[in-house]
């Protein structure tokens, strides 16, 4: 009975049948002959294939995994971003020594042989024989190019890796096949490129360039003689012969490289001898890969740009046929990333807020009229450890924010006054605004079903000292809490929902706003990109552009490029020019005079914005503008958990952090430095003339109107001040939606009808409504 090896496995005498077995086969492939389904190979066992015919006639060769390259718009790298790093080259590309030492160490007689070498295979069944192991295979380059396409089809699904890679006649009858077809298509120059592009060389670097560029930070085409001869040796084993972590071993595999290339006569025995005396002469370059590694703080970025491309049927029909587009990479994209805000938006944020402090900052900056995301960071950079996240604060939970955005306070005040404005509430419409008062009820909604304060929940201002009555400016400088709900009373809920449709906000997971009065006060979770695009309108005068952050891709295809279609920002009118104008002088009015005075800058460019606060302060924002760059800032913890009072952040002592005292400089500086040596542009503002308040006494109410209020005039709620109203003013104050006592508004003075009207009262009614 044969003797099997120590430790089991086959005998001699059963490795001789196997290789001989394996040698038929193989000439009977060459020949082309059909085997039949069972025989004494075994060919019905497990793993195989019922007959060579039934094997298809193409073998499906997949373009290969490259790396994908991301730039700035002025085409600066970002990042690298791959499945396989892998950079796909052409054979002149590569260094003639590299190419002799992989043939002369895999398959020596490559350019002799066909698909098949009869005489490796027998070479490989003496000296296994004799060795009494497996020490020599007999697999040629193009056999090896083939198993490793399986593996490349396979990706990193581990299942599939296996069975690309299983032990069986059946696969070897394949591999045997495609090889004929390899050989037979290509030739020899190119199977050699497309063998050194595809092999794995250890240190996640698949291909030559990427092997050379990983140990010694040089192209494939720069290698000397001793560099090429440690790569080729690499590839029988990339574990063992890793010269990082065991230089001694792949030294030794180096110089049997280097012997190998004598005995064939690729270098002579001198060159050899002096080469295995050369130091390895490492000079490793880390593996970059993937959004982490991305420059600039542009790591958050980075990965809303893979996001994009994986939600965009721009690219694919599906998902999985997006993923497939992007795990096959060799992309090479531009995005919309300014590289100077950029750098304006980081520095900022360094100077402000600590990464360590307990709460952080996101910094979204925009251009209006394009949607092109030029600025985007946030103070716990991407990454894993101690004070970092892999969540996004700048975006929604589709692109890898948070699930819920963050409320924004009264930054979301000016679309409430956008949505009265185009309702035809006039830019000096008054409500009594109060200190505190109930949530007014019923309010209309766009379903038809009023909403009713069934809680009697109340609200309140900022201070005690706020209390009305308020024109629309005040209140907007001042972020009046009780004025935009009155607001929101007089025009109803559906014109607010149709304009926040209009400028696509959206709450952070994607939902719409709820209809609730409360939304003039920011209570739902919204994402700084989305502020700073809604924003970007008003300083489009109107016009609302959808966010983009890629401009264009190339792919490597065929040997050469091809461009892909990419996303367009979609623009449309969200709101009347005079809107806008309108709403940019209200907020022109925040940084000048009111809650957003820390933020405005200084260099004179017209500039607009609004503060928010929200409930304990928990959150903190500025959303500001200019006609040219839109940027939104928050600061607050992502976990809701930190009450902003007694607080130190960027180093700095804070008693109270609101809108304009924190976010407030982050924008401005964002903003300073992002438009330095730019044109800003100019606002179409328009003039909001407020009526004078008379003494009592004097003549020329302001407030006159058409209603009759307890007077002898015409006038529209009562006259504003006490005394002759003669040529009252053009004001008018809407109905309530609460209902007013009988009696409460009295005057008797003769109010005027519609301004025009000479009142002869001594009128002492009380204007407006509390």
């Amino acid at each position: 009975m044969p003797n099997k090896r120590s430790g089991g496995g086959l005998s001699v005498t059963q490795q001789a049948a196997k290789f001989l077995g394996v040698s038929v086969l193989a000439g009977a492939v060459m020949a082309g002959i059909a085997l039949p389904a069972a025989g004494a190979l075994g060919l019905a066992a497990k793993g195989s294939v019922e007959g060579f015919d039934e094997i298809p006639a193409n073998l499906k060769t997949l373009p290969l995994s490259q790396r994908t390259t991301i730039l700035d718009a002025k085409g600066g790298q970002l990042a690298t971003v791959y499945s396989r790093d892998r950079t796909v080259v052409e054979l002149k590309d590569i260094s003639p020594y590299m190419q002799k030492a992989i043939v002369a160490i895999e398959d020596s007689r490559f350019y002799e042989h066909g698909a098949i070498d009869l005489k490796g295979v027998l070479r490989a069944l003496n000296k296994n024989a004799q060795s009494g192991g497996v020490s020599e295979g007999a697999s040629t380059l193009t056999q090896q190019l083939v198993k490793n396409v399986f593996v490349e089809e396979a990706g990193d699904d581990p299942t599939k890796v296996a069975q690309a890679q299983q032990q069986t006649i059946g696969r070897k009858i394949k591999e045997l096949k495609y090889a004929i077809q390899v050989e037979e298509e290509l030739g020899k120059k190119k199977i050699l490129e497309n063998y050194l592009n595809i092999t794995f060389f250890g240190q996640q670097a698949y291909g030559v360039e990427a092997g050379a560029r990983r140990y010694f930070s040089k192209s494939a085409k720069d290698l000397t003689l001793p560099q090429a001869a440690l790569l080729a040796g690499i590839v029988q084993s990339p574990t063992r012969y890793d010269p990082v972590n065991d230089p001694a071993e792949a030294t030794k595999r180096r110089n049997t490289v280097l012997k190998r290339m004598a005995e064939v006569g690729d270098i002579s025995p001198q060159e050899a001898a002096a080469a295995q005396e050369k130091p390895l002469g490492l000079k490793v370059s880390e593996p970059k890969n993937g959004c982490i590694a991305a420059v600039k703080g542009a790591g958050f970025f980075c990965k809303y740009v893979e996001k994009e491309f994986l939600a965009s049927p721009v690219f694919g029909k599906t998902r999985a046929d997006r993923a497939k587009i992007w795990n096959q990479g060799g992309l090479t994209i531009r995005t919309t990333l300014d590289p100077q805000s950029q750098a304006s938006v980081q520095a900022s944020i360094k100077e402000h807020v600590y990464q360590s402090d307990s709460v952080a900052t996101a910094v979204t900056l925009v251009e209006p009229g394009t949607g092109k995301i030029l600025g985007m960071g946030q103070s716990k950079p991407y990454g894993y450890g101690k004070n970092q996240t892999e969540i996004n604060y700048s975006v929604g939970s589709d692109r890898g924010g948070s699930n819920y955005g963050f409320p924004t306070g009264s930054t979301f005040k000016p679309f409430v006054a956008a949505a009265a404005l185009e309702e035809g509430r006039p830019a000096i419409q008054q409500y009594s605004a109060p200190y505190e008062m109930e949530y007014p009820s019923p309010v209309q909604t766009c379903s038809g079903k009023p909403w009713t304060n069934l809680e009697n929940a109340k609200l309140e201002n900022e201070s005690e000292s706020e209390k009305g009555p308020y024109r629309l400016k005040k209140a907007m400088e001042l972020s009046v809490n009780t004025y935009f709900v009155q607001m929101i009373s007089d025009i109803g809920l559906c014109p607010v929902m149709n304009m926040t449709d209009a400028l696509h906000v959206r709450q952070g997971n994607g939902d719409k706003l709820p209809e609730v009065p409360a939304i003039a006060l920011g209570s739902r979770g919204i994402s700084p990109l989305t502020m700073a695009s809604a924003y970007a309108a008003f300083a489009s005068r109107g016009m609302y552009c959808t966010p983009i952050a890629i401009e264009s891709i190339t792919q490597k295809a065929n040997g050469g490029q091809k461009s892909l279609e990419v996303p367009k920002s979609t623009c449309s009118r969200a709101m009347s020019e005079t809107t806008a104008d309108t709403i940019n002088t209200l907020l022109q009015g925040v940084v000048d005079s009111g809650t957003g005075q820390e933020a405005g800058l200084t260099d004179g460019r017209d500039n607009a914005g609004k503060t928010g606060t929200t409930d304990e302060r928990k959150n903190a924002w500025f959303v500001g503008y200019t006609p040219t760059l839109s940027g939104a800032v928050w600061v607050g913890s992502a976990m809701q958990n930190v009450k902003m009072r007694d607080i130190r952040i960027g180093g700095v002592y804070n008693d109270l952090v609101f809108g304009g005292k924190v976010p407030g400089p982050i924008w401005k500086d964002a903003m300073t430095g992002a438009l330095q040596g730019k044109d800003s542009g100019k606002f179409n503002l328009i003039p909001i003339i407020e009526p004078t308040t008379p003494k009592p006494g004097d003549n020329g109410g302001n407030d006159g109107g058409n209603g009759d209020n307890n007077g002898n005039g015409n006038g529209n709620n009562g006259g504003a001040t006490n005394g002759n109203n003669d040529n009252g003013g053009n004001t008018t104050f809407p109905n309530p939606s609460f209902s007013i006592p009988e009696g409460f508004i009295q005057g008797n003075g003769n109010g005027g009808n519609n301004g025009t009207s000479n009142g002869n009262g001594n009128g002492n009614g009380n204007g407006g409504f509390p």
